[in-house]
């Protein structure tokens, strides 16, 4: 499940790109598979040691994802152990609501990609965020949970104060919003984000995402399509650093 639209990052064959707070390495893996040469950083050892797999799992099917080199780390998203203008493109897919402190990581992205380059960052979005905490303690208190809350004219405001250039923006993931608010109302969120399936409605709604990122029926992308703008659980921007 993706939510960076990678013709809005545009991303090309060959450039060189960095997934901060990579977890799995969903996009790490999409990208190599587009040909883009990958670097994907985690705090977590062990989310760096699944990217890793996820990053060696794609060449199997893709052959051009052989010819450009993946590579899995880990790292702080503050401190980022790259010299200045490394990648072309950025990946910081729901990372920074997790940080105590977001800005050092949004310098430091800046920092690290070239005039030119592209950022991508997706935050959940305010409005389903915001009936999630109302909903349970849990969501946002669990080790590792979310500690802020952004409005997009705040996210937009602390890229532009770091040098960005807002380019584009969307929602993502509209049929996701209402299974999260289900897992609140219900006690199904678990610590850490682990899925608690016991709940008739968790588990069934569980079901119908799967089938929907596995399958992708017209039903289903239409429907999500239509209900971005207003339901999309995650915001996504598009931020270039100027020449």
């Amino acid at each position: 499940m993706l939510t960076v639209d990678y013709r809005r990052l545009g991303l090309r064959p060959g450039e060189r790109l960095l997934d901060v707070g990579c977890g799995a390495g969903r996009h790490a893996a999409e990208a190599r598979r587009l040909g883009a040469h990958v670097v994907a950083l985690d705090y977590s050892d062990v989310d760096a040691k699944d990217a890793a797999g996820t990053l060696e799992a794609v060449t199997v099917d893709w052959p051009v994802a052989r010819t450009v080199s993946g590579s899995a780390m880990v790292g702080d998203t503050t401190r980022l152990p790259f010299p200045d203008a490394s990648f072309d493109r950025i990946i910081a897919a729901e990372v920074f609501e997790h940080l105590p402190v977001d800005l050092p990581a949004i310098a430091e992205c800046a920092r690290v990609l070239r005039p030119g380059g592209t950022l991508a960052v997706t935050v959940p979005r305010w409005f389903p965020e915001l009936i999630c905490w109302a909903l349970s303690d849990d969501y946002h208190s669990v080790e590792g949970g979310h500690v802020r809350i952004y409005r997009r004219s705040t996210l937009t405001d602390r890229l532009s104060g770091a040098g960005f250039d807002i380019r584009d923006r969307h929602h993502a993931h509209a049929l996701h919003s209402p299974y999260w608010w289900i897992r609140c109302m219900v006690g199904a969120v678990g610590e850490n984000g682990i899925e608690d399936e016991s709940s008739f409605w968790v588990r069934n709604y569980h079901r119908l995402l799967v089938w929907d990122i596995m399958r992708r029926p017209w039903i289903t992308r239409t429907a999500e399509k239509a209900l971005n703008p207003v339901l999309g659980k995650s915001l996504v921007l598009y931020a270039d650093k100027p020449l």
